[in-house]
């Protein structure tokens, strides 16, 4: 007989949830710890699922997960800020007196995440997800490759830095370097090691020299002495890649292709 047929029953449901940056939690709605195959899962019993649902075979293999998640590991400043963002996350029950006995419950990446109350709705994406995605790409000018990826294949060393923030001005931020490259970190990423955006990644809107502006708003405060990566940008046009980075062979945009305005022309004279 099978440990869920039992008169009695000693099933509790567990959370893995890891970052990208790889930082890893487990939570168990059991009122008490549980070591399963050597990692620790806390008890948080306020964030039992309020809904799983699975849909039929023949349909995308999707499941929605909506719960509130309650830990001191799991911040709001976390979550508002971003770090929780995509982190993979398996639910699983097991029988709290023998953890070896184990039922998948499905997996997923946390999606929209809400707060309300003092509490954390995380919304879980089932692998069927990738199916509403397109099926193909959609024509662009730009180029629809990231500098440095496998359709990019512009080779990136030397093109990563790791500087110092020396000085905080509103929204400008002056490094301890100025980019190796005449293009500047314009369109470029900020990866921070340490200080209050640590694990964190933005985006550069504008490079003068030592000075970089992120685009948007900073999750949280950048202080003088914060460590970051920077990695250098592209604006994504044929001109930028063929000059600066003489790459246009990989080029992955059509900037020559007529747009749907050309239906809206008139004949010249």
């Amino acid at each position: 007989m099978s440990w869920l047929e039992g008169p009695l029953t000693t099933l509790a449901l567990c959370w893995r949830i890891e970052r990208r940056d790889g930082v890893a939690i487990g939570l168990t709605a059991h009122d008490r710890d549980l070591v399963i195959d050597g990692n620790l899962y806390r008890a948080a019993p306020g964030m039992t699922p309020s809904a799983i649902r699975r849909r039929d075979p023949g349909r995308a293999d999707t499941m929605d997960v909506a719960g509130a998640l309650t830990s001191a590991a799991i911040t709001e400043d976390d979550l508002l800020g971003g770090r929780w963002d995509g982190a993979a996350v398996a639910i699983f029950a097991v029988d709290w007196t023998d953890p070896t006995n184990r039922v998948a419950l499905g997996e997923g990446v946390l999606g929209a995440i809400e707060t309300a109350d003092g509490r954390f709705t995380a919304e879980l994406r089932g692998s069927g997800a990738a199916l509403d995605a397109p099926a193909s790409e959609t024509t662009s000018p730009e180029c629809r490759a990231e500098l440095g990826d496998q359709r990019c294949r512009v080779a990136m060393a030397g093109r990563r830095r790791i500087v110092s923030v020396v000085a905080v001005d509103d929204d400008a931020v002056t490094l301890d370097a100025e980019p190796a490259a005449a293009g500047g970190w314009a369109g470029g990423r900020i990866r921070w090691l340490d200080g209050a955006n640590s694990g964190l990644e933005d985006v550069v809107a504008v490079s003068e020299g030592a000075v970089v502006r992120i685009a948007g708003v900073a999750r949280f405060p950048i202080a003088a002495g914060d460590r970051c990566e920077m990695v250098e940008g592209c604006d994504k046009s044929l001109a930028t890649c063929a000059t600066r980075f003489g790459n246009a062979v990989n080029f992955r945009g059509e900037p020559f292709l007529p747009g749907i305005d050309l239906l809206t022309r008139y004949p010249s004279v």
